[in-house]
């Protein structure tokens, strides 16, 4: 086989087209509500909800609360670890015995019945009109919530690693940079998250959109890698931004879609009366909530990073090169140095064909290598030759 770096080879497999280095140190985001992203009054009590679920109850508690009114809770429950044998069945055994407990209360007080007990009198508080018909509505959207903290915790760790990189791709964009923390309610800063509804990656991209702002395929999904995955996430919000004009409605449309959110908006007119009013299609808890948990999340993350005395995972250094031509992996590993897991661990985006041999990393597609001082000057000499075969 001829040498990997020969003219030959240089000229028909691969030219480098960029060269990046992603090493930032963390600067920390104050803690503040701005007019790109205010809590109107109406929100208040899903904003606090959010951020009782993300930065006070863990995933061994579980929030009984009104599915409308998240400033409603009834109570919190303890559930038992998810290793214990039967633990699934447990737990919704505890579940649904909270909101039984809950129903019969709201029964007894929508039937006219006088509080009896501390919790009685604490649950009726929660009502102050009174009303029986309120009670009785409140029967039907009973609804649970598991606690977060642990995991939100484990994110804001994992976060070190990308936040610095996302900020300067937020930042080139002309976009605020506070919308770097989003994938803490997306997928909790986990590059490999995959939802029931197909969202996957560190920006929860569905397939179909994913491929209106990414390479989704049989051999890439470009959603599963971080840092092409932020510059499509950028995108997106940008371009939310430039048809709603208005952050909060944006980021709705993140979650909603931006078609649907438009609709609403024409309808309604102000985030305030889609998030009070709307009922269309499927504006349900998720999208109604979801700038409320944005803004949650922010505070939470923002507020664990300047008082917790722990250390962030740090951003790993990185080069690129741009493939021309399809190129076999195993030259590419051969050449660089790199065992198939390593190459694998940072190139999230190839999928099986690919890692298997079955098919060649596909020209054009953006190869993430280690940024050691070896493979720097590999790169360098190849794309030194690179450019001596042009001329």
């Amino acid at each position: 086989m001829n040498s990997i770096v020969s003219k030959k080879e240089s000229n028909t497999w691969f030219s480098v087209f960029t060269v990046t280095v992603f090493f930032v140190l963390i600067v920390h985001l104050p803690v503040y509500a701005t007019e790109r992203f205010p809590v109107y009054p109406c929100i208040k009590s899903h904003v606090k909800f959010w951020e009782n679920v993300y930065g006070r109850y863990s995933t061994r508690q579980g929030i009984i609360h009104d599915r409308d009114n998240l400033g409603k809770v009834y109570t919190v429950i303890h559930l038992v670890e998810a290793k214990t044998k039967n633990a699934e069945q447990i737990n919704r055994q505890r579940v649904e015995l909270a909101k039984e407990q809950i129903r019969a209360i709201l029964l007894r007080l929508g039937n006219g019945l006088p509080p009896r007990t501390p919790e009685e009198r604490r649950i009726a508080s929660l009502f102050p009109s009174n009303r029986p018909a309120a009670y009785h509505a409140a029967q039907e959207t009973i609804r649970f919530q598991l606690g977060q903290s642990d995991r939100f915790y484990e994110g804001v760790i994992r976060s070190g690693k990308y936040l610095p990189t996302f900020r300067r791709i937020f930042i080139s964009k002309g976009m605020p940079s506070e919308l770097i923390y989003l994938p803490h309610v997306e997928s909790s800063f986990n590059p490999k998250a995959y939802s029931k509804a197909g969202a996957a990656g560190l920006w929860q991209f569905t397939r179909s959109t994913g491929k209106e702002y990414l390479t989704v395929n049989e051999l890439v999904d470009e959603r599963y890698d971080p840092y092409t995955a932020t510059e499509a996430a950028a995108q997106l919000l940008k371009d939310n931004f430039n048809k709603l004009h208005c952050w909060p409605l944006a980021l709705t449309a993140y979650n909603y879609g931006r078609n649907g959110t438009m609709r609403a908006k024409k309808e309604m007119g102000t985030y305030e009366r889609i998030f009070t009013s709307y009922n269309q299609g499927a504006f349900k808890f998720a999208s109604r909530n979801f700038y409320s948990e944005f803004i949650a999340a922010l505070r939470v993350a923002q507020q664990i990073e300047k008082t917790h005395k722990f250390s962030l995972e740090r951003p790993e250094p990185i080069i690129t090169l741009r493939l021309k031509n399809d190129t076999p992996v195993k030259q590419i590993q051969s050449y660089y140095r790199l065992s198939a897991e390593q190459f694998s661990r940072l190139n999230p985006a190839l999928l099986r064909p690919v890692l298997n041999g079955e098919h060649a990393v596909p020209g054009n597609y953006l190869v993430r290598l280690p940024a050691d001082k070896q493979n720097s000057l590999r790169l360098a000499r190849q794309r030194s030759t690179v450019e001596q075969s042009r001329l």
